[in-house]
């Protein structure tokens, strides 16, 4: 295996770890974007979709970040990223830390670009369903 799409999705999630979101360059025009778990489960297809969900989700947080743990390439297609997320709700004023607060994202890149993209808000639920163990992550 090549590490290749591992580089690839850390050089995504570190902009992200800086706040910035505002980049689509790395994803397909026909992206599969998919919440897993959480409280709005769903799956939206292409690039305008993917910000619509995302800008919603986004919405609801104040100071909203995430830090990546773990990178794992699971095969030649698809990484997945344990990570870490902290902010507070806007609405509710809930600390994130307070709740769960480990995720993780699973990248399936082909041809250089990210074509679906899973979110788990639940760590554990991303390891099940994926056949990891825990210590994978």
């Amino acid at each position: 295996m090549t590490s290749t799409n591992v580089d690839f999705v850390r050089s995504i999630f570190a902009a992200w770890e800086h706040g910035d979101y505002g980049s689509a360059d790395w994803a397909s025009p026909e992206i599969e974007y998919v919440h897993a778990d959480g409280p709005d489960p769903g799956s939206w297809t292409g690039l305008a979709e993917m910000a619509s969900a995302f800008g919603d989700w986004m919405s609801a947080w104040q100071d909203y970040r995430a830090d990546a743990d773990r990178y794992l390439e699971l095969d030649d297609e698809r990484v997945i990223v344990f990570y870490r997320r902290s902010g507070r709700g806007k609405a509710s004023g809930v600390e994130l830390g307070q709740v769960q607060a480990k995720g993780a994202i699973l990248f399936d890149v082909r041809d250089g670009r990210v074509r679906r993209l899973v979110h788990y808000l639940d760590r554990d639920r991303a390891i099940a369903d994926l056949g990891l163990s825990p210590e994978d992550s």
